[in-house]
């Protein structure tokens, strides 16, 4: 495997500082889940004035399996004795996404000029690499439909939980815990090793998230079941949690500014719309089921599932409640698109055929 150019480095590491620089302002400004979001904010910024921001993709997954590991750390027999309660949350969960889809499409198609079809891709929460296939397929305005989904992800992941603290449902700062000095290296290991396995398999058989979800599966179990008790340490989350801002925040590099503010109000607007929509839905499932409102707030977010799975673990929130929660939610986006194909979409027109060539007239 060819080692990583010096110049690919150098950018690795402008973009990890400019990440630790916004996250630590956040955090110590006692902004809730500041390190991610602080991150976010920071490599946005710099990959909009044309820094080269960006997070390799084998770092990428890496990063993916510690967020599965920290995530299923969380986990305690307390966590699971609500499981009866989460079928009916998970289809009024549905129900909101598929409500709050067609409301932002419709926003988009009303509003702002858009096809039918590019509406709903642009409001499908997650699956990015799913919608942008489509889109590519489809013809569809590529940079207009990533310039909407990556807002409505920052909009979230730095407002969302600002907003819970501002009302009172989570602490204004939720304090770090982290493993304790005493956390036996040799568990830690074990936890990584075993969860890292988990994880690969996941990804291979491609489950959807794999990376985190195998690795938050074995941690689960491992930690539920008493096996282990050693967990991540604080600095080590927070890296991950960084990590996470860079590879969101430096989806808008090589984005102009005209292109950016061209789509900003279509995706602030139809944000709006599919916010509301799911409001309603969150507010019959916490006071239906009686379940906890943060928990709810987070799991049924239109965002990003790496990013909201991160902020429940940044807001101490059930991380396996929110997961099997946007797992739902992923799995009905990546079974409703190729039905939104079929019904709204057109064939893709043919590659253009050569012209015959024309044979010189030879004069007799």
């Amino acid at each position: 495997m060819a080692l990583p150019s010096r110049q690919t480095v150098l950018n690795l590491g402008e973009t990890l500082l400019a990440g630790t620089i916004g996250g630590a302002l956040l955090t110590y400004a006692g902004i809730p889940a500041g390190w991610l979001s602080g991150s976010m904010i920071a490599i946005a910024i710099a990959a909009l004035a044309g820094r080269p921001m960006g997070m390799p993709a084998p770092l990428g997954r890496v990063v993916f399996v510690l967020i599965g590991i920290s995530l299923g750390g969380a986990v305690t027999p307390e966590t699971l004795k609500g499981v009866s309660t989460w079928p009916l949350s998970v289809v009024l969960l549905c129900a909101a996404m598929t409500c709050a889809m067609f409301g932002s499409a419709l926003y988009l198609k009303k509003v702002h000029g858009w096809d039918m079809l590019s509406g709903l891709f642009g409001s499908a929460p997650g699956a990015l690499s799913q919608v942008m296939a489509y889109a590519t397929q489809y013809h569809s305005d590529l940079r207009g439909i990533a310039i909407v989904q990556t807002i409505r992800v920052v909009i979230l992941t730095a407002l969302l939980p600002v907003g819970l603290a501002l009302f009172g449902l989570i602490p204004a700062a939720p304090p770090a815990r982290g493993s304790a000095a005493t956390d036996s290296p040799l568990e830690i290991g074990l936890l990584v090793l075993i969860s890292s396995a988990a994880a690969i398999v996941a990804h291979y058989v491609r489950f959807p998230g794999g990376l985190i979800f195998g690795a938050m599966l074995a941690s689960a179990i491992l930690h539920g079941s008493g096996l282990i008790h050693a967990s991540m340490p604080w600095w080590l989350v927070s890296a991950v949690m960084v990590c996470l801002g860079a590879i969101t925040g430096s989806r808008f590099a090589n984005t102009e500014l005209r292109l950016l503010f061209r789509h900003f109000f279509a995706a602030l607007g139809s944000f709006s719309v599919s916010l509301l929509i799911v409001a309603v839905f969150a507010a019959v499932a916490a006071f239906t089921v009686d379940l906890n409102l943060p928990d709810v707030v987070v799991s049924y977010a239109p965002g990003a599932l790496d990013a909201m799975m991160i902020l429940a673990l940044a807001l101490h929130l059930d991380p396996i409640f929110v997961g099997a929660h946007h797992v739902a939610r992923f799995m009905l986006i990546s079974a409703a698109l190729p039905l939104f194909v079929r019904i709204y979409g057109q064939t893709p027109p043919p590659p253009p055929s050569k012209p015959p060539e024309k044979r010189p007239v030879q004069e007799d």
